[in-house]
């Protein structure tokens, strides 16, 4: 159990750390704490607080910083979470600017948090192949373009507009609808390209240039199985001191790119974890942190929103900034419904 005086020595560090990358040395405590405190004192403290495995010294600096352990301990006893209500209204508004589709509000999400962090978001939609498809509708919106809605068990929709090189009939376009409900209603999405070749001839069969309407609802099908993960801010690691070496910035851009790792990451219990590189088995970066915060779309489906940065993030106001973020996305996903 730390002390008043270590509690208030300790989160001075952290503070201090997250701000300016810099090891925190006694006579900087000096200025930052507000109370008198010798630098012999302080010097002691800062010794015990390492003992216990709070903080950690550089081969550069004789001052101290937090190690993984201390920020575990600092985010789940210390952590006091802040986010202006300027902040929570400048969301509000960007969504209430104009009408936005479910798959551009994941993508815009994705966006604002690392334009608001200055770090890399990740935000990750439900694993739509891993449902089943239960219907098509094709719209004809001209002899040579057309939209086609995929509805799943989930509810999950997606609309996709086709563009044929050739002039396509409305028969033919209802035919090869009637078709693909007919013998792909009840597949796995995962699934579905592969029986679709296994169709082909029957649509051949029946459409004369089925060639065009295959090769279209192919392609479809395999964006909406295609993995829904969205990253944003990549560049802002450029800006971070724990990333000038180039060699650990190319090993942090090759975990940004592993969709399955966040998959991982986000089957965590509760709304909000906090993944602490050093500590996490999972991420095999020492100086890389995630933040994870889950958002419900229906009653079956949820997404996650992510924050990965380094362990030296402001974890006060990036909680507070996703679990608002959710909030707002969750408002969104009803008033679709």
């Amino acid at each position: 159990m730390l002390t008043n005086r270590q509690t208030a020595i300790f989160k001075a560090i952290v503070d201090e750390f997250t701000i300016t990358a810099e090891p925190v040395g006694s006579k900087r405590l000096i200025d930052l704490l507000d109370f008198s405190c010798s630098s012999a004192t302080i010097r002691n403290e800062m010794a015990a607080l390492e003992e216990m495995g709070l903080l950690e010294k550089t081969h550069t600096s004789s001052g101290r910083i937090p190690s993984s352990k201390g920020y575990r301990f600092y985010v789940e006893y210390l952590m006091e979470k802040e986010l202006d209500e300027s902040v929570k209204h400048s969301l509000q508004e960007v969504f209430r600017e104009r009408h936005y589709s479910m798959d551009e509000i994941v993508k815009k999400s994705c966006e604002i948090l690392s334009q608001m962090t200055s770090l890399t978001s990740v935000v990750l939609g439900p694993e739509s192949r891993y449902q089943t498809l239960q219907h098509i509708q094709l719209f004809p919106l001209s002899e040579r373009s057309a939209v086609a809605v995929f509805i799943t068990d989930h509810g999950h929709t997606e609309n996709k507009t086709f563009h044929f090189d050739r002039d396509i009939s409305m028969e033919e376009i209802k035919t090869c609808c009637n078709i693909l409900n007919d013998q792909l209603s009840g597949t796995l999405i995962c699934d579905v390209v592969e029986k679709m070749h296994m169709i082909e001839p029957l649509m051949a069969s029946h459409i004369a240039r089925h060639e065009v309407l295959f090769e279209a609802f192919v392609s479809a099908f395999m964006r909406f199985a295609s993995e829904h993960v969205y990253c944003s801010g990549q560049s802002n690691m450029l800006y971070q001191p724990e990333f000038a070496d180039i060699e650990k910035l190319k090993e942090l851009m090759k975990m940004l790119e592993d969709s399955s790792l966040f998959r991982q990451i986000a089957n965590h219990e509760g709304n909000v974890a906090i993944a602490i590189g050093g500590e996490n088995n999972l991420i095999q970066m020492q100086d890389v942190a995630v933040v994870s915060s889950k958002f419900k779309m229906n009653d079956r489906d949820e997404g996650e929103l992510m924050i990965v940065g380094p362990t030296r993030m402001q974890y006060n106001r990036v909680v507070a900034l996703m679990e608002y973020m959710s909030k707002v996305l969750e408002d969104l996903y009803r008033q679709e419904e």
